[in-house]
């Protein structure tokens, strides 16, 4: 999260956060910040996913005062709409089990998602899902791998990120540029 242009004061969801490798890697760029988390808590997909264990984290990483953790499921986000300056996911949202889930989940980051804010969800499958979901919303976002050392076994299951910036504001199409292309108000 070190290539992150952090300012040091942001708010910064991180969905399916596990004992939280990357919220206290975040926790460590926001001195005036706050990093939250959730999760379901399932050890099914990581031994040891417990609240217990990500706070446990922070206190010994020395960043708990800046960390929040909620038990919630990321298709249904106990926040308001815009209220985080970026949401991360590392590894968790392939974990919902239908298409239709994975699509609730990126909804969901996108809708607390503030206007200007930056959405960074890194998989290992089913990110050009997330890239065709977040098309819906009228954005192209980016996918790359992350390279040789986020691989998951070998060069078949490599991690891939998806990056999109939420416009920081919405333009107003008038009835003079409507009227060329034969449509109007």
């Amino acid at each position: 999260m070190a290539a992150q242009p952090w300012r040091g004061d942001e708010r910064v969801l991180d969905l399916g956060c596990g004992r939280g490798m990357v919220l206290l890697d975040v926790a460590r760029h926001l001195p005036r910040g706050r990093a939250v988390g959730v999760d379901i808590w399932s050890s099914k997909d990581q031994s040891g996913n417990a609240m217990a264990a990500a706070l446990a984290n922070a206190e010994a990483e020395g960043v708990a005062a800046r960390v929040e953790l909620h038990t919630a499921d990321m298709r249904r986000l106990p926040f308001a709409d815009a209220s985080f300056d970026a949401v991360v996911s590392n590894v968790a949202i392939h974990n919902i089990a239908t298409r239709e889930g994975r699509a609730q989940a990126i909804d969901e980051a996108w809708r607390v998602l503030r206007l200007g804010g930056v959405l960074l969800l890194a998989d290992i499958n089913k990110t050009e899902d997330y890239v065709a979901r977040l098309a819906t919303h009228g954005v192209t976002a980016t996918r790359r791998s992350l390279g040789w050392r986020m691989w998951w076994g070998g060069p078949w299951v490599p991690t891939r990120v998806v990056e999109v910036r939420k416009p920081a504001a919405v333009r107003v199409i008038g009835r003079a540029e409507l009227a060329p292309l034969g449509l109007s108000r």
